[in-house]
């Protein structure tokens, strides 16, 4: 709206334009002054913004106007500016109200300090230079503003996808922002296009407000027809605005959920706890049925068994669930669940039902029972059985080395290797963690089986005497051997290190050579008989140091043999017990005939020899009598 006083204030433009074209229409006088206008200038609410006039030429004195255009059309004049030589004498006419005031600087151009939405207007350049002409130009302000934090208002209630009409969603508020925003629907992250027009499908209303600041705040509202696909479904708004040079902005809403109602379509029945994927559940186990309908609403769902096709009624609630405690074999069979939903469609399959398989395993049985004691020698067969469902799977083992698959059992010529414990076990390869075993103990009667052993062995032949040695006899069979020695010293018998039922006892002694003589034996017994071992240790050998004294003794009995020769060789040469004392010489006593010496024999020699000789003939066998 203008101002009252606009027409008086702007006067004086008709004038000056006719006075233009006076000018321009005399033959002499062309208009040679242009003026330079920015078409469209853009700023953001709040900034400042400069509007500048350049007149185009070389002109020493010149008036510059600004002018501001209302819709009507009619001018109210700003602010002037005159050129006088080098000075230019700036003056603001007036500023209509605004706050802060129009300014003008050095340079003729018209300063707003603060841009406002109402500063949205054509501001004129008339440029005057007398003889010269007149010439003007029109810059328009555009002044943007970005809108407030987007707002959106969804509908809380229980919104029904039965209704065959629009329902509205939600209410999206834009505030304060400048050109008018565009707001847009999203449902999952994809554009709604919805129209403008009421219709029973989709469609949106909207309604723009100026504020007193002279801000646009919009509000649009969005009407859709509701589908159960929409229970899920992430519903927002977007509000688009312009920005200065050609940019956008986009401000969204918080996302928001819809709560509808819809009824059941699908009725979904399984067995929740542990089962197989056949279906099989454990015997003793707790079963766990559960239900669920896929309508909005908290039905009430019944449970119930099938039993010669007549429904026999098990639990009625609200949560779907039906717990079986501890099943047995017998609540085998066929299981239903309905769902109470009066505002599902006629045709639809409210009920369902599922097999329940109990599975089970009972204790299996063995034909000869869990003891067997057989001779050596012998065979055997035994028979492994059990009832369960499904068919369980046997198989036999022993020390975890599989025999072979199947109830039977067969060992023949039984040797004491067979005995031990044997498994069988039945299993269920459909229903994992079920299974069962049996054990047989099988114990092999017979006489001792002997397994001797010398822990320093050496060759026969290379013993020597006090060489120790260490004897260990082991020996199995059943019932358990007793094991004995042939010398004193043995140890108890007792289980050997290994196992597998056999028994041992240990010897340690001396070798000596009454041993190799006499010989070392252990034997193993029991009431079936018994076996004996004989170590055999060859011939021994002396030991180093008895070969020594030996000599030694030798060596002293024949020097003790030559002193009693000596001697005796004295006593045949004196005659008398005295002859042998150092000392005295060989003279022959008085009345004793001298021995004649001849050759080179020694008298010592010749005495020896004859004395020797004839002693005997003279005396005979007493001749050593009085000899010493």
């Amino acid at each position: 709206m203008e101002p009252p006083d606009a027409q008086a204030e702007t006067r004086g433009a008709p004038q000056l334009l006719v006075l233009a074209l006076l000018l321009g229409a005399h033959p002499g006088a062309q208009a040679e002054v242009k003026v330079s206008v920015p078409p469209l200038v853009e700023v953001m609410r709040g900034e400042p913004v400069t509007l500048d006039c350049t007149p185009l030429g070389v002109h020493d004195n010149f008036m510059l106007e600004w002018f501001l255009t209302y819709r009507s059309g009619t001018r109210h004049r700003l602010a002037s500016a005159e050129l006088h030589g080098s000075e230019i004498q700036a003056t603001v006419h007036s500023s209509q109200g605004r706050s802060p005031p129009y300014e003008l600087d050095s340079r003729g151009r018209l300063v707003l300090a603060e841009a406002q939405v109402g500063d949205e207007r054509d501001y004129v350049c008339v440029v005057s230079t007398g003889t010269a002409g007149t010439a003007e130009a029109t810059a328009r302000l555009q002044v943007f503003a970005k809108p407030e934090a987007t707002e959106v208002s969804h509908n809380k209630g229980m919104l029904s996808v039965m209704d065959e009409s629009a329902q509205e969603i939600a209410t999206c508020n834009s505030r304060n922002g400048n050109p008018a925003p565009q707001i847009m629907w999203y449902r999952n992250g994809q554009s709604l296009k919805v129209p403008m027009e009421v219709n029973s499908e989709s469609y949106m209303t909207s309604r723009t407000v100026r504020e007193a600041s002279g801000l646009l705040s919009l509000t649009s509202t969005l009407y859709l027809r509701l589908h159960k696909a929409d229970k899920d479904a992430l519903f927002h708004c977007s509000v688009h605005y312009l920005l200065p040079k050609g940019q956008h902005g986009r401000l969204d809403s918080p996302p928001f959920h819809l709560t509808l109602h819809y009824p059941t379509e699908h009725v979904h029945f399984w067995v929740g706890s542990p089962s197989t994927t056949e279906g099989w559940v454990r015997e003793g186990d707790s079963v766990q049925l559960l239900c669920r309908g896929d309508g909005s609403s908290n039905p009430e769902y019944t449970f119930y068994r099938l039993q010669d096709k007549q429904e026999e009624m098990l639990k009625t609630n609200f949560d779907g669930n039906l717990t079986l405690e501890r099943v047995q074999r017998s609540q085998s069979g066929t299981y239903g669940c309905r769902v109470e939903d009066y505002d599902a469609a006629e045709d639809t399959e409210l009920s369902q039902t599922l097999e329940l398989r109990v599975a089970y395993l009972d204790p299996l049985e063995l034909s000869n029972g869990e003891d067997l004691s057989l001779p050596l020698g012998s065979s055997v067969a035994t028979n492994c059985s059990v009832q369960g469902l499904p068919t369980p799977a046997l198989r036999w083992t022993k020390d975890s080395v599989p025999l072979g698959d199947g109830p039977m059992l067969s060992l023949s010529f039984i040797t004491f290797d067979s005995a031990g414990t044997y498994i069988c076990e039945a299993s269920m390869p459909t229903v994992p963690l079920l299974s069962r075993t049996r054990t047989l103990k099988l114990l092999v009667e017979g006489p001792p089986e002997l397994r001797p052993e010398e822990t320093q062995s050496k060759a026969e032949g290379s013993w020597r005497e006090g060489d120790e040695v260490r004897l260990v006899c082991s020996a199995r069979g059943y019932p358990e051997p007793k094991l004995s020695w042939s010398q004193l010293g043995g140890s108890p018998t007792e289980p050997a290190p290994g196992g597998q039922g056999w028994v041992s006892s240990s010897l340690t002694l001396k070798v000596t050579s009454a041993l190799s003589q006499d010989r070392v034996f252990c034997e193993a017994s029991n009431p079936h008989g018994n076996t004996r071992h004989v170590f055999h240790f060859g011939t021994v050998a002396p030991q180093a140091s008895q070969a020594g004294v030996a000599v030694m003794a030798v060596a002293v009995s024949v020097g003790l043999l030559l002193l009693v020769v000596a001697a005796f060789y004295c006593m045949r040469r004196k005659g008398r017990p005295g002859c042998c004392r150092r000392g005295e010489k060989g003279a022959p006593p008085p009345g004793e005939p001298e021995l004649s010496h001849s050759g080179s024999q020694r008298p010592e020699q010749t005495g020896l020899l004859t004395g020797g000789a004839s002693g005997g003939a003279r005396h005979g066998s007493g001749g050593f009598q009085d000899e010493c």
